[in-house]
């Protein structure tokens, strides 16, 4: 029985793995589009997860917030706008300080958000060791560190993502 169905956003720079993830949580349950009078392509896609359905839309790679490109335009205005229930912030672990600009910018927002630190096997044989609980307490966000491409940290993106969720729906914050 599914009870509810949650909007999540996934953001972040290009090339950061957003489509790996996006393609891991969706399976084959997805719909390639455009966004509506734009010719950047609109993906999105649906999940099940104990009991929740949760409609995932794959947010065009942007470097940030600003409007600069269409693919920022459709970012921002989505998020801003749309106010997804959750906005999953897919980041490079071995390109972190680039990568969190947008994160940062969409923190601002003051949306619901974690933080996907995926490439964390290229971080950890690049030498780069991320204290993921400082970086989840500075930011005031769940952090979940990952490797899509290889399937590492899926269930527990899942599982930060329902927490999430939850934790909203039951009084917590969006953000501190």
């Amino acid at each position: 029985m599914i009870n509810t169905t949650h909007t999540i956003a996934l953001a972040g720079n290009p090339n950061t793995g957003k489509s790996t993830v996006f393609n891991a949580l969706t399976g084959l349950d997805q719909h390639v589009g455009n966004w509506p009078g734009k010719t950047v392509e609109k993906k999105e896609g649906r999940w099940k997860y104990n009991g929740s359905e949760y409609r995932i839309i794959d947010l065009p790679g942007a470097y940030s917030l600003s409007s600069f490109s269409m693919e920022e335009i459709i970012t921002r205005d989505f998020i801003l706008e749309e106010k997804p229930d959750l906005v999953v912030v897919v980041v490079d672990a071995a390109n972190l300080e680039r990568n969190l600009y947008l994160a940062v910018q969409i923190l601002e927002a003051e949306v619901n958000v974690i933080l996907a630190l995926n490439m964390s096997d290229i971080a950890a044989a690049r030498g780069i060791d991320i204290d993921v609980s400082h970086l989840s307490e500075v930011l005031g966000v769940p952090v979940t560190p990952m490797a899509a491409r290889k399937g590492q940290g899926l269930d527990d993106l899942k599982q930060v993502i329902a927490d999430a969720l939850n934790s909203t729906k039951n009084g917590g914050s969006h953000h501190q």
